[in-house]
């Protein structure tokens, strides 16, 4: 992986950093450098001390530029001093040196980042206008189901078919594996990962103005977006929210088919993916207790605990009956 590129996700991503050292050398620097365009995206659309449209049109010079579109390179130099953070300030002031090492990919691998870039992309786009002018006094929330499953998609899921299409070019290009199912479960995957992400952020999203689960149920449930920002509503909500629960749980369960379902000799491979979905599943089972719309109730797993599932799938990965037991089916109660 190019020194650059390295130093990089050392500086920016130091949890991301250490999952990606387990992926093989062939993919390791496509799926690095198209995270570190993501989170630099990512850091454009998240700024809120700058107006709307100066974002957006950030944005869109940046995607003319991953595009391989020509113009001036970008210069986010002010951008990057809005930054309270040193590693978005540095994504920013060496975004010209990871659009560099994009021009160096082979055209296939630089076509793969580049559309997967252009989907996330567009969905930090629409969340920008979506929730223009939202607040905690102007909650907006998503309209419907169809609605989620598309954001679900375009900031994650889509990054499963990336991660998909890559391996397969890279890693077994010659395996017989059903294709149409590992991009179906890949999809699954990373919209999985997301819901956790909505679910568990939701009383901070909430007093941000922002309402991920969608009005349409939540008004069938006689419950609006304004409702949850009182942790007293939670036995109501409770069944609503359960919905949810068990739809991320449904889609993770398609992240560790997905999983099982790559060649066997993909060790690295399935450990990178096997990790995220156990952590996933974990805080899953955090979210059944407790209250949930209680902003003072932060739910995260202990580092500790992480290490503890990194630990045990490593140790079982040669029983192939205790690895696939890692993840119990839904409804199964394990």
């Amino acid at each position: 992986m190019p020194n650059t590129l390295n130093d990089l996700l050392k500086e920016t991503s130091r949890s991301f950093y250490l999952t990606l050292r387990v992926l093989p050398a062939k993919i390791r620097p496509q799926i690095g450098l198209a995270y570190l365009l993501a989170r630099t995206t990512d850091t454009i659309a998240d700024t809120a001390v700058l107006p709307l449209e100066q974002r957006l049109d950030a944005l869109q010079d940046l995607r003319e530029r991953i595009m391989g579109n020509p113009g001036p390179p970008p210069d986010f130099g002010q951008l990057a001093q809005r930054q309270d953070w040193p590693a978005e300030r540095l994504l920013l002031e060496r975004c010209v040196e990871t659009l560099a090492l994009l021009a160096s990919f082979e055209p296939p691998d630089r076509q793969l980042i580049r559309e997967v870039l252009r989907v996330i992309i567009s969905g930090q786009e629409l969340d920008l206008r979506r929730f223009a002018g939202a607040s905690a006094e102007n909650i907006v929330a998503l309209k419907d189901d169809v609605e989620l499953d598309d954001y679900t998609y375009r900031v994650a899921g889509c990054v499963g078919e990336f991660w998909t299409k890559m391996c397969r070019a890279h890693l077994f290009p010659g395996a017989s594996v059903d294709e149409a199912m590992l991009l179906a479960n890949g999809v699954r995957f990373g919209k999985g990962l997301q819901l956790v992400n909505i679910l568990r952020d939701l009383p901070v999203d909430l007093r941000n103005g922002r309402c991920y689960l969608p009005a349409k149920e939540l008004s069938a449930a006689g419950l609006a977006a304004g409702d949850l920002l009182e942790p007293g509503n939670e036995p109501k909500f409770r069944p609503f929210y359960a919905r949810y629960l068990a739809m991320a749980e449904g889609h993770l369960t398609g992240g560790w088919a997905y999983t099982n379902a790559l060649p066997g000799r993909c060790i690295r491979v399935r450990l990178a993916c096997a990790w995220p979905i156990l952590i996933g599943m974990k805080t899953l089972a955090m979210l059944r207790t407790g209250n949930v719309l209680d902003p003072g109730q932060r739910i995260k797993v202990s580092r500790p605990e992480v290490n503890r599932l990194i630990l045990r799938s490593v140790l079982y990965y040669p029983w192939p009956g205790a690895w696939r037991r890692l993840v119990s089916p839904p409804g199964s109660g394990a």
